[in-house]
């Protein structure tokens, strides 16, 4: 089932990605630009784990769970889609990479078990809201930070910590290897928004 379902879940939505610079669109200056580059990225990977998540517990008791959760990330990324045009911000260069590893991330743990699919969300989830907080501080210490962007990220930030929640309440922690699961994807995922920022 999974085979037949992976070169489906492998390829993005969304070919908005691909065509980002709008004629009158306003230019966001460098730190937003940032902001939003770093944030697509993230939220098309959470998009794909989920996806990678669904094919392969989608029709267990957990799929109703991790539907809610990828609706939400599915919102996520189609917003930033829509701010990188509107700010005519370039997409990170890394996107056919992240879609592809996202995928793999979410059906591999996934494969391990439901709770080492909710363990792979937990280490996700507080990676993405520590993220969140950060740029959250940056923006209110900025009297002409753009109010859309600061609404848009502290809801998404409460969501993605509903995400984090929902994990540990359907035993993340009880997964095989709790401590160095998540310790690698956290670390994985920090390196991913590092290198979004600019690639």
């Amino acid at each position: 089932m999974l085979a037949n379902k992976l070169p489906q879940q492998l390829v993005s939505s969304s070919p908005r990605v691909l065509n980002v610079v709008q004629r009158g669109a306003h230019r966001a200056s460098t730190e937003v630009a940032r902001m939003i580059r770093v944030n697509h990225a993230g939220e098309l990977g959470a998009d794909r784990i989920y996806a990678g998540q669904m094919a392969v517990l989608g029709n267990t008791r957990m799929g109703k769970e991790i539907q809610h959760m990828w609706d939400q990330e599915k919102k996520h990324k189609e917003k930033f889609e829509e701010l990188i045009s509107k700010h005519r911000v370039r997409p990170t260069a890394l996107v056919p990479i992240w879609n592809v590893a996202g995928f793999v991330l979410g059906a591999g743990t996934a494969l391990l078990g439901p709770k080492a699919a909710m363990a792979c969300t937990v280490a996700v989830e507080s990676v993405i809201v520590e993220h969140y907080n950060d740029q959250l501080r940056t923006l209110m210490a900025d009297p002409n930070a753009d109010k859309e962007l600061l609404d848009v990220i502290q809801k998404f930030r409460d969501e993605e910590q509903e995400h984090h929640d929902l994990g540990l309440e359907h035993g993340a922690e009880q997964a095989p290897f709790y401590e160095g699961l998540t310790k690698i994807i956290s670390l994985g995922c920090k390196a991913a928004i590092t290198l979004s920022k600019t690639v």
